[in-house]
């Protein structure tokens, strides 16, 4: 078989690979991508179509969980009292298990953290955002993801950590 007739062969078998585009890989308009938002103040882009799935209160904190409808991938979005007065460094210092050498992603600022890290097969990103008043609300998301699908999940992940507010308040 010629090299061309073998490149046309194997387009045709990948054809249908290509264009089955999963659910969290989504056109921003096809995703639904809508704003939640909560009495704390708690506001966040999601892609609705995705997170289709109401699966109740967070681990932690006051808010809401949403998992895909197949539960491979899910969405926490809660509010934690900062009661200690903690800033993000202090936070992570003080309930971080992980070593910070094991982390894939690790990002400290003046008024929020964002990390991520394997767990398992998976990948668990996890963004918080404090408020200015050191005694005040620490706003957070908790993503978890198959890692498999790290690449299809960049820009939901992207788009959903820049999105939570309130940045400051």
């Amino acid at each position: 078989m010629h090299k061309a007739a073998k490149l046309f062969c194997c387009a045709l078998l990948l054809a249908p690979i290509s264009l089955a585009v999963p659910a969290w890989a989504q056109s921003d308009e096809d995703a639904g991508w809508k704003i939640y938002a909560d009495p704390s103040g708690t506001r966040v882009d999601i892609p609705s179509k995705t997170f289709a799935v109401a699966a109740g209160p967070p681990e932690k904190g006051v808010g809401e969980r949403f998992t895909t409808t197949d539960k491979r991938a899910e969405l926490s979005i809660y509010v934690l009292r900062n009661t200690e007065g903690h800033t993000p460094a202090s936070y992570l210092r003080k309930y971080m298990t992980e070593r910070a050498s094991n982390l894939q992603y690790h990002r400290v600022a003046r008024h929020f953290f964002a990390v991520s890290r394997f767990n398992g097969d998976g990948i668990l990103y996890r963004r918080c955002n404090f408020s200015r008043d050191r005694t005040g609300t620490i706003h957070c998301i908790d993503l978890a993801y198959p890692a498999r699908e790290k690449r299809s999940w960049d820009h939901a992940v992207t788009r959903i950590s820049r999105s939570l507010r309130p940045l400051h308040s």
